[in-house]
Parts: C-alpha cells; structure tokens; sequence
C-alpha cells in the first residue's frame, strides 16, 4: 500500500472527529490496525474512516463494544466496505435496533404517565403499580422490560 494513500492518527482524527486517543483505543480493541512507518508512526488505511464512522454511530444507537468489533470483522480490512457488505450488517442488526427503540418507546411512555400522575414513584403508584403488584412478576423495571400494569376491576 503506497504510503499516501495511507492516513496519519492525526488526519484520521480530524476526518472522523474522535479524539487521538479514542482512536488509539479503537485500534487496541481491534476495531482498527495501524501500519507502522520506519520511524514508528502509525497510518491508518483511507477504510478506517468508515470503519470508524460505523464504530461512532454504533455506540451511539447502544451497541457495545464487543458487537461493534464483532461486525467490523465481517468487513474487509484493506478497501472500502461495499454497499453490499453494509446491508449485510445492517441486517445482522436490525433486531437488536428495534428492540432498543421499543424499549426507549416504552420509557417514554410509561415516564409520561408517571410523571402525569404526579406521584413518581412506582412503589407507592395507585395508577400504574397499585400495592407494588410489579414486585410479584420479578426483579428490575417490571413494565420497561415488557409487562403489563393490571388494571382494576371497577
């Protein structure tokens, strides 16, 4: 690979807007591979821009660092990703997105409510927890992770 098409930590930096550091990070977690010039400094091929775009956004939308490295090693490490090798990941993680935004959808709906019903707090809540009934169905946020306050009989 001829030495100018290759990018310094710090052009890299300056295209993607992570810090030296983040990138340094990425590249000890594997996400990216540094090449290394006579006098030890690191280039980084053109592709490790996207690569590192893709890293940015994907922890943005909540994936972890392991799932991210994980679809990463599906792309190739010295050109370009295609447009077929995107949708390709874009399949593999699509289920895991819709969940994470049912889930952010159910927040916001229940934390509407809650806050609607002036009492916030979910022990003591006659509208949605009446007499704690959600510690019944289990530990953690009973109606986040996808049950349903019961409603009384009028």
């Amino acid at each position: 690979m001829a030495i100018q098409a290759l990018l310094s930590i710090g052009e890299l930096s300056r295209r993607t807007g992570l810090s030296v550091s983040a990138i340094r990070f990425y590249e000890a977690q594997g996400l990216v591979k540094a090449i290394r010039t006579t006098g030890n400094q690191r280039r980084f091929a053109r592709a490790d821009l996207r690569r590192l775009s893709f890293a940015l956004i994907a922890q943005k939308l909540g994936l972890s660092l392991a799932e991210i490295a994980e679809e990463l090693a599906t792309l190739p490490l010295k050109r370009a990703p295609t447009r077929n090798d995107w949708q390709a990941i874009s399949r593999r993680i699509r289920g895991a997105l819709q969940q994470r935004i049912a889930m952010l959808e159910r927040t916001r709906d229940l934390l509407d409510g809650c806050i609607g019903c002036g009492c916030l707090s979910l022990a003591r809540c006659r509208l949605y927890n009446p007499d704690d009934e959600a510690a019944r169905a289990g530990a953690g946020p009973r109606f986040l992770l996808g049950d349903r306050p019961r409603r009384k009989a009028k």
